[in-house]
Parts: C-alpha cells; structure tokens; sequence
C-alpha cells in the first residue's frame, strides 16, 4: 500500500466518521433519508459508486483518477442508475411477495418481510432479489456499459457527456463475452442475488445504502471484467 492509498483511505474514513460518533448528524441523515428517498439514492450512488469506479481504476492502473476518466460524469451516471435502482427495489420489494401469494400459494409472504429473521424471511428476500437481478440487473448493468463507453470516447469531459449517445453502435460493439459470460452469467447468481438478499433482510431506509455500498465492490468487479477484455 503506498502513500496515496493511506491518504485515500484516510479521507474515505473521515467522510463518514460523522455519521457514527454524532447523533445530530445520523439522525439528519436518517430523517432526509425516509423524507427524500429519491434524492438520497441519488447521492449515495453517485458518491459511493463512483468511489467504487475509482478503486477500479486503482486496481487496473495503479490511479484513482486519470485525464479523460470522467469522474464527475461517472457521478451522474450513477445517480441517474440509483434512482432506477430505488424505483427497482420498490417494485420487487411490494411485487414479488404478492406474486409469492397469489401465484405459487406462498401465504404470509409479506408478513414475513416484516417479521424477524426466519427462514420464511430468507426465503422471500432471495424470491425478490432473484427477480429483480434476472429481470432488472441485466438491463441496468448493460445502460452502464454504453454510458461508460460513451465517457470514455468523449474525452471524460461534461460538454463531450451531454452529446447524444450513438447507443446502436456502441451496442453492437460491447464485448458481449465478457458482459454475458462474466457479468451476466457469473456476477448475478454468485454474487448480485446472494447480496441484494441480505439487502432485503434489511430495513427499508437502509437498503439502498447498502446496495450503494455494494457499488464499491461493483467497481472492483468492473475493473475485472475491464482485465479480462483485454
């Protein structure tokens, strides 16, 4: 570890330390959450995984910014995907117990969301995590691969971000084995669905802090998937 990720990792640590030692600033935290939702996922995915994209390039080239990466534009990519992600849980999290009851017979299903950890509980939260990451995931992870393509070809810049995106060409030229044989069919089941589970075990106000938190790791596998297509 070299001195820059000591100071990195000091400032990530400082950012949040508030968030634990203070009771005014956690309980503002904890009521602009509940009162603002949208606004709140927009944040925290634009931070936390944006902050992800940068260990990745740390990961891959041994920096956590670089001319033409686009930081800032990465940010409101991620925050446009959060929002996509809060409207996702709040579909599949109200859906899919539904489902459970009146499709397959699974009765108490969304009494169980609110109960206390159980089986039944574990059950119900894989049912929506599985749905949403088979569903939805695919969708999601392939709008973040053109949009990043597309930072990427303009230079990293705000005014080159906000042109229009050639989504058919850039589309048609992904590297479709990796996105499908590594980030489709290796991420969801082994990882995505196993932790969008325990996400759903959690309380509502924390779950799209903890799939923010996730985007860290998703940075990481980013970073991967970048090594193995090349």
């Amino acid at each position: 570890m070299k001195f820059k990720d000591l100071i990195f990792a000091a400032v990530v640590i400082l950012a949040f330390v508030p968030f634990f030692i203070s009771d005014t600033v956690y309980t503002f935290y904890t009521d602009f959450n509940h009162n603002h939702p949208m606004v709140m996922s927009f944040l925290k995915f634009a931070v936390l995984a944006t902050l992800g994209e940068s260990i990745g390039l740390r990961i891959k080239k041994g920096v956590y910014n670089e001319s033409g990466f686009g930081l800032l534009p990465r940010a409101i990519v991620w925050g446009v995907i959060g929002l996509a992600i809060k409207l996702a849980f709040t579909v599949f999290y109200t859906g899919t117990p539904v489902f459970l009851e009146k499709a397959l017979g699974f009765q108490g299903a969304l009494k169980y969301l609110s109960g206390s950890l159980t089986i039944n509980k574990v059950i119900v939260a894989f049912s929506i995590s599985t749905a949403m990451n088979l569903i939805f995931a695919p969708v999601m992870m392939t709008f973040h691969k053109i949009t990043d393509t597309h930072i990427i070809q303009t230079g990293g810049t705000l005014k080159g971000f906000f042109s229009p995106i050639p989504f058919g060409d850039i589309f048609k030229n992904l590297n479709w084995e990796v996105q499908y044989h590594f980030v489709f069919k290796k991420t969801i089941p082994l990882f995505w669905i196993p932790a969008h589970t325990i996400t759903f075990l959690l309380p509502v106000d924390f779950q799209v802090l903890f799939a923010a938190l996730l985007g860290i790791m998703l940075g990481v596998i980013l970073a991967l998937a970048s090594q193995m297509s090349r």
